[in-house]
């Protein structure tokens, strides 16, 4: 009996063993097709009571986000070194919406937003990076961030950096690809095949991803991550 035992607390370690490294190696989806495992929701209006609605629900085999109220989905697990392969489109109206990477401190800012760097998917701006207690830097900051004076990571802070192209999304309702290269301190993201930003000396290097729930309903058919 004991010898039993034995054999399986060590093929019990083993299995879990293989498992953790098929989740940190290759590439695998974020979201299952069925529900919101491995994802949590941080909505502030849902601390009132049960009665406020998620925003985030899955329909038809598609992680789909109302719009509101507004808050984010945030995966569980925290990843670093990697690549985020994501298909998404606004079904309806146009409107705004972004993928957060490095997320950490929940609510630092505007009491809704956790401290990140934001990709913004906001329509005809896709691209956009936005500084969310967090900073990051590009090529010819001021003509894409402003006058330097004004930069910030904060409230009132000039915190967005333009893309390099608002032409590389597809017309509205149809699907649009977004690629986001996570590497060491830089961020690349590309846009149905086209580089339309790229940052480096990231004060952030890892942490969660979010999606947003800000105004606009999307759907979100793929949200696949490799890791480099």
């Amino acid at each position: 009996m004991k010898n039993f035992i034995t054999v399986f607390i060590l093929s019990f370690l083993v299995f879990s063993c293989k498992s953790q490294k098929q989740k940190s190696s290759g590439t695998y989806s974020l979201f299952n097709g069925k529900d919101l495992s491995g994802w949590h929701v941080d909505v502030p209006e849902m601390d009132e009571g049960p009665q406020a609605q998620n925003p985030f629900i899955v329909r038809d085999g598609m992680l789909v986000s109302l719009g509101d109220p507004r808050g984010h989905l945030i995966t569980d697990a925290e990843y670093e070194n990697y690549k985020l392969d994501i298909e998404y489109r606004f079904p309806g109206e146009p409107g705004n919406c972004g993928v957060l990477v490095h997320a950490s401190t929940p609510r630092a800012l505007y009491d809704m937003f956790p401290q990140s760097i934001e990709v913004q998917m906001m329509h005809e701006n896709a691209g956009d990076f936005w500084c969310i207690v967090e900073n990051l830097e590009v090529p010819n900051m001021e003509e894409r961030r402003g006058p330097k004076e004004n930069w910030g990571i904060t409230e009132g802070k000039e915190r967005r950096i333009k893309n390099l192209t608002d032409d590389s999304e597809n017309p509205l309702g149809e699907w649009n690809n977004m690629v986001v290269e996570c590497r060491g301190d830089t961020i690349k993201v590309w846009v149905n095949g086209d580089l339309v930003n790229e940052g480096f000396n990231s004060t952030a290097k890892s942490g969660h991803i979010a999606l947003q729930a800000e105004g606009a309903e999307v759907e979100f058919k793929k949200v696949e991550l490799t890791h480099l």
